[in-house]
């Protein structure tokens, strides 16, 4: 059992972090289509910063001094650099659908084209093929916290579930989207951002600058679509960069529209979905009582059946809640001062 939580874990993290990258961006008025482009351009961005870190010989040199806080402190620094990178990727949609007022749905699409084309064509350029991964190493070589390094002995349910072979990224993302998810919801900026994405002309009215608070939404949202990206190769993909992430950025807009916009429902829906995603990934070795028996590997079922569950859930879902969803009543339309 303990396994089966960490592994979805590992999938719904990514998921709620970008999902929340869509509420803050659909709650100030933008439709962001771009998630996935945006969590294949974090992916990539976090793996060079990476490999630039062990061409310093900082990675190395911290592993085989035992100095694990210093690893961990490498990661937190790739996570920023992935959320500004984000950010700034993030622009490409925010001056297209912001300024010059285009087609916010199909700059995202866009988006989601440009972005694994070009990781793609510098991942040959730097590495002679389609995969970027560290240098030497992966995930659980130089980033997985274990026990052993807390000086924690005891093989207890929590310890094994979420201290032992667990990931900062988890927590940084868990602590992030508690943050945020605050100060949309309870503070005078989440209402003033909200406002742009109900009414603009009624936020101008009070003196909101509409512009400001989209750009704002817009970045915000690149920033955690890029994080959760990232924290979706860390602990999925060995921190390697491939051109893709399994399709995460939309099961994250669907994530968005079944939680209804709101964090509490997202969190939920993303462990809904991190399930079946963790056991189509991992069916082959899921030991749900922990006796020894792979009851789903021993069922028969085709491989390709469990690979698509989430996707066909996916599907369900929407169907049977779509009609219920409330969106921003403004989201997709470019704002223009003279309308009233």
């Amino acid at each position: 059992m303990s396994f089966l939580i960490r592994q979805t874990l590992f999938f719904a993290i990514p998921l709620m972090t970008v999902a929340l990258a869509g509420v803050f961006a659909e709650r100030s008025g933008i439709i962001n289509l771009a998630l996935e482009g945006t969590m294949i351009f974090g992916v990539f961005m976090g793996v060079v910063f990476c490999r630039i870190l062990q061409t310093a010989g900082l990675f190395e040199a911290a592993r085989e001094a035992g100095n694990w806080q210093a690893l961990q402190g490498y990661l937190l620094l790739a996570l920023l650099f992935v959320a500004f990178s984000g950010a700034v990727f993030s622009l490409l949609l925010g001056v297209a659908a912001i300024s010059f007022s285009a087609n916010q749905t199909i700059v995202g699409t866009a988006m989601n084209m440009l972005a694994p084309a070009l990781a793609l064509f510098l991942i040959r350029i730097m590495a002679n093929q389609n995969v970027l991964p560290l240098k030497n190493g992966g995930s659980a070589t130089f980033f997985m916290i274990r026990k052993e390094n807390l000086g924690i002995e005891s093989d207890g349910f929590f310890v094994e579930t979420f201290v032992n072979k667990a990931y900062l990224t988890t927590y940084f993302c868990i602590l992030v989207f508690i943050i945020l998810s605050v100060i949309l919801y309870k503070t005078r900026f989440g209402l003033r951002l909200r406002s742009c994405g109900e009414n603009p002309q009624a936020a101008a009215s009070l003196g909101i600058n509409v512009f400001k608070m989209r750009y704002i939404g817009t970045m915000i949202s690149g920033a955690l679509a890029g994080v959760g990206g990232f924290a979706y190769s860390v602990t999925s993909a060995n921190t390697s960069a491939t051109g893709e992430v399994a399709g995460m950025g939309f099961l994250a807009l669907a994530v968005m529209i079944f939680g209804n916009w709101k964090p509490l429902n997202i969190a939920l829906a993303s462990m809904l979905f991190g399930l079946f995603k963790c056991i189509g990934a991992s069916y082959t070795v899921l030991d749900i009582n922990g006796d020894g028996v792979f009851k789903l590997a021993e069922l028969g079922i085709s491989a390709h059946f469990y690979r698509l569950m989430p996707f066909l859930i996916t599907l369900i879902v929407l169907m049977l809640t779509s009609k219920n969803s409330r969106a921003p009543k403004a989201e997709g339309q470019p704002y223009d001062k003279g309308m009233r």
